[in-house]
């Protein structure tokens, strides 16, 4: 446990090595996920020929359930296994699944659910061992997690590159192989650093002889998980907008932008790299308009800045209410409508998802915080959902009175953030050394 400790403190940077592990494990995780994601729904159209709401219905429930087992993952390592085994099994089995997908279409929904069993496995668990690599009121925590949102989004930039050229142009069996490539990657990376990792909660916890007894939550822990359960409903509608990307702004740049460039047309899946790549260029702005704002006592509380994103998000989708008239009056829309709402929407995330990940593993009591990652990985599945159901208004609604609705919801989510600014606060105690 020694060697543990000192390899968790020692690091590069002031971060710990094991920051870096993680960083590159998840990177070729999410290069494995947004691979697939990228070519998904025009897999399910032109291959599997189903109708765009029966795609946008599956590709929701997908997006949706992905984030419905994280709940579970998270019990299973804070109980059973331990947060590094449980990792390791979520790996190979979206490994495995991804390469499932390429063998056919009879393997596509055997292979959706073993992936959406890996993620659950997978990905509460990666997350939460950011967090502890850092004491309690550690400063570095929140730069950590900024860090490791840079990991996540440079997988997301190439993936869709490398996957989506592969299955747009050569075969979609490509595209799902190189994605499993990517997985197997990701796995072999974290494998080699397990030494350099906080040790398992429930490895301490056996080794404290305290395994198996039950503990009672205090006052504080009460107000706490309160809290995060008021921000996930929240971020249930966050995550129906955001996820849009995927869906119905996928299916936008397919047939109603203008992709042609010098004579050469982008392929569609080649936009969803946008947002990532707009990630790692302005995450270190925003890093540094944050730290501008602290040394004057302005920096936003960590709901505020979620709020804000929410505000963003909405903006994003008020953009493309010109573009769908500009597509109605006839013609494509111009490329540069879609650039301008990946913008917003990439600064409006920015404000909340690391935002909202490191606040999980501030107020979550640490034998509970895997679970509660879980937990706000769930509200992602019920916004995934949420997006699914929407998409299906796609073809029965004008395109810019769909951009509208899209907005709205996003603006609610925003305008209840700051609602419940206060009584978080309280649910939470005056005294909490937590800040939201």
């Amino acid at each position: 446990m020694s060697t543990a400790n000192t390899s968790v403190m020692a690091g590069d940077a002031g971060h710990p090595k094991g920051l870096y592990f993680l960083f590159f494990t998840e990177m070729w995780e999410r290069f494995s996920y947004y691979g697939m994601r990228a070519i998904l729904i025009y897999y399910m159209m032109k291959q599997l020929m189903f109708a765009q709401d029966k795609a946008s219905q599956i590709y929701g429930l997908y997006t949706g359930f992905v984030y419905f087992t994280p709940f579970f993952g998270g019990i299973l390592a804070d109980r059973v296994l331990g947060q590094r085994k449980t990792v390791i099994i979520g790996g190979v089995l979206m490994a495995a699944a991804q390469f499932l997908l390429a063998s056919g279409p009879a393997m596509f929904y055997p292979g959706l659910i073993l992936l959406i069993l890996g993620n659950g496995a997978f990905k509460p668990n990666i997350s939460t061992q950011v967090g502890g690599l850092y004491k309690s009121g550690d400063p570095r925590r929140d730069r950590a997690f900024s860090i490791f949102y840079v990991g996540i989004n440079v997988g997301a930039f190439f993936s869709p590159l490398v996957c989506g050229t592969l299955g747009e142009l050569y075969g979609w069996r490509y595209g799902f192989m190189s994605a499993g490539i990517g997985m197997l990657v990701g796995l072999a990376i974290y494998i080699y650093g397990q030494r350099y990792l906080a040790p398992d909660n429930i490895m301490t916890q056996r080794a404290a002889g305290t395994t198996g007894e039950k503990h009672t939550l205090n006052l504080v822990e009460m107000g706490k998980i309160k809290a995060l359960i008021i921000l996930c409903t929240l971020n249930i509608l966050f995550w129906a907008v955001y996820e849009q990307q995927g869906n119905t702004l996928a299916l936008w740049a397919d047939t109603n932008t203008d992709r042609m460039i010098l004579g050469w047309e982008m392929p569609a899946s080649w936009l969803q790299s946008f947002n990532p790549a707009m990630i790692f260029l302005f995450t270190p702005f925003i890093t540094w308009l944050w730290s501008w704002q602290s040394k004057r006592g302005k920096e936003p509380s960590s709901v505020a800045k979620m709020a804000t994103g929410c505000f963003l998000v909405g903006i994003s989708f008020l953009i493309m209410i010109p573009a769908a008239g500009a597509y109605s009056s006839g013609g494509k829309a111009s490329l540069i409508w879609l650039v301008a709402c990946t913008f917003m929407l990439t600064i409006g995330e920015l404000y909340l998802s690391p935002v909202g990940l490191s606040l999980v593993t501030k107020l979550a009591p640490v034998r509970m915080v895997s679970m509660l990652m879980g937990m706000w990985f769930l509200s992602s599945f019920v916004g995934n959902y949420l997006c699914g159901f929407l998409g299906t208004y796609w073809e029965k609604m004008s395109k810019g009175g769909f951009f509208l609705l899209l907005s709205l919801v996003a603006f609610v989510a925003g305008f209840g953030m700051l609602a419940v600014l206060k009584p978080l606060k309280k649910a939470i105690g005056q005294g909490a050394p937590v800040d939201v």
